[in-house]
């Protein structure tokens, strides 16, 4: 491990969104981040364009929530609509829960927002000592008992340079670099197709002012806004001849004869369609997250949004380690909770594709039908859109880092594909809020106009009825925060009076104490247990 340049605590492959906020979230513990990505400046295309309720969660946080709501569209384009052409009425529509309007299941909305309007705010979030290259490849790795040292391409310089990390995060993108360096393979359906997205100015608000949404779904591509003050993008199956096809052409007869329009085309991005989960998200000290680790098709908006929670769950813990509170073994919950989770919501982004197939096909069986133009179609799927709540939300963690009851650890979860971390979320699309370990936090809000979520931040929180009867065992060599719960908000967590909730960084339930015997080594053992470390 000898030879190299620099060391740093983390090296983050990768300045998209997931990279991007997993040194966010590492520079609040003070963890030394170096993060590198091979293209010269961050993405200037929408992509992900839906930041979801649990991710406005996390970067409410991050103290980052009023500034990204205030780049992005106004609730009402928390909807999708279906219409033959852009000019036609449409014929379904439905509501992005948790975007169109609040929740009472959070204490924040969700919103429509692209991805180059994200990524500088998510950039200006870690200050000067987490510095980033762009414009810097990786081209080796060697791990070593104590690190990894990564090789370094300068692509501008052609100068390479040698990087000592204790840790790795590949947050690389689907094509990822590390996984195929690592000859980590892949499940799941694979390849489902080539499209292009192209960005475009045209005047088309006399079909979309009265009638805003974040995508209008054809029978020849979809459309949608792309930022509050202009902009529009269409992405739809790359044509045979993709290199030579006229895009300004193809896009103005996608919005249909009728609509007279021509498309200013600005961008033009070509794509493929992955759907697969990494085979395993840890090697050693290296640990795949985004969509290193898991590929999902964009129907839904879950890809990114899972790839955030993926680097929230980790971060923590990869802390705790290089902080000298948790075990290394705590490393190993990130891949038993993580992975079940992908999986899961994989299955859920193919589902959608397949709805939005069932949309278009009743659509043109109604037209063949003799039906008139005009006439609506039900949607298959109820109006909570596509699980979204239930998926994002409902996700309970069966692991070594959660202890089930009055202190007992679970059995963790196997790993795979068949495997879940708990059944709840696959069980329609409702979300019921629960105390029970493994599972987030419910929302309450608190007297003084905190959520029980904002308790949250990089300590455990102990939220009980009793602060008094936990004080003295808060001295611990963990960064621990004891609150007040209120009585009534105790006795809907099942709480007795001197009962508590310990929760984990990550705002997930580490553990539930109904009403426990007055130990003094109760907070210390459970916490122990749960990072895998007695630090003296």
């Amino acid at each position: 491990m000898s030879g190299a340049d620099a060391e740093v605590a983390v090296l983050i492959v990768g300045g998209g969104p997931v990279g991007l906020t997993a040194r966010a979230l590492l520079a609040r513990w003070g963890v030394s981040t170096l993060l590198v990505e091979k293209h010269a400046e961050l993405s200037p295309f929408p992509r992900s364009r839906l930041v979801n309720v649990r991710s406005m969660e996390i970067f409410r946080q991050l103290g980052l929530a009023a500034r990204v709501t205030a780049a992005a569209f106004a609730p009402q384009y928390g909807r999708v609509r279906f219409r033959d052409t852009l000019y036609d009425e449409d014929f379904a529509t439905a509501a992005m829960v948790g975007l169109d309007a609040p929740v009472p299941e959070s204490p924040v909305t969700g919103v429509l927002t692209s991805q180059d309007r994200l990524e500088p705010t998510l950039l200006a979030a870690a200050d000067g000592d987490a510095p980033l290259r762009f414009g810097v490849e990786l081209i080796g790795l060697a791990e070593g008992p104590d690190g990894v040292v990564a090789v370094l391409l300068d692509r501008r310089s052609g100068e390479e340079t040698r990087v000592r990390a204790r840790y790795v995060i590949a947050a690389d993108g689907a094509n990822s670099t590390v996984r195929e360096r690592l000859a980590i393979g892949t499940t799941g359906p694979g390849a489902m197709g080539d499209f292009t997205t192209v960005v475009f100015d045209a005047d088309l608000g006399r079909w979309s002012a009265h009638q805003p949404a974040g995508v209008y779904f054809t029978a020849h591509g979809s459309f949608g806004p792309v930022h509050p003050e202009g902009g529009w993008l269409w992405f739809g199956p790359t044509p045979g001849d993709g290199a030579r096809t006229d895009w300004s052409g193809l896009v103005s007869r996608a919005l249909g004869t009728g609509a007279d329009v021509r498309a200013d085309v600005r961008r033009v991005q070509h794509w493929v369609m992955n759907a697969f989960v990494a085979e395993r998200f840890r090697h050693g000290r290296i640990l795949l997250a985004g969509d290193a680790a898991h590929a999902i098709p964009p129907i839904g908006g879950l890809g990114m949004n899972t790839g955030i929670a993926d680097v929230h769950n980790l971060c923590w813990k990869l802390a705790g380690v290089l902080r000298g509170w948790a075990g290394p073994g705590l490393l190993d919950t990130y891949a038993t909770e993580r992975e079940p989770v992908a999986h899961r919501t994989l299955r859920q982004a193919v589902a959608n594709a397949q709805l939005m197939v069932q949309v278009l096909q009743r659509r043109r069986d109604q037209l063949r039908g003799g039906a008139p133009v005009q006439d609506r179609i039900e949607l298959p799927w109820s109006e909570r859109y596509f699980a979204q709540l239930g998926l994002v939300l409902g996700t309970a963690y069966r692991s070594a880092a959660v202890l089930d009851g009055d202190g007992t650890r679970p059995e963790p979860s196997g790993r795979g594909r068949d495997t879940d971390t708990d059944t709840d979320t696959d069980t329609g699309t409702d979300y019921v809020p629960t105390p029970e370990p493994g599972h987030r936090l419910p929302h309450l809000w608190l007297a003084d106009g905190r959520s029980t979520l904002d308790t949250c931040g990089e300590w455990f929180t102990l939220l009980t009825p009793d602060p008094a009867h936990w004080e003295r065992q808060a001295a611990t060599p963990w960064p621990v925060r004891i609150e007040s719960l209120p009585a009534e908000h105790a006795d809907r967590c099942g709480l007795g009076p001197h009962g508590a909730l310990l929760i984990r960084p990550d705002g997930h339930i580490g553990a539930r104490w109904t009403d426990p015997s007055p130990r003094d080594s109760t907070l210390r053992h459970t916490v122990t247990t749960i990072t895998g470390s007695a630090p003296s």
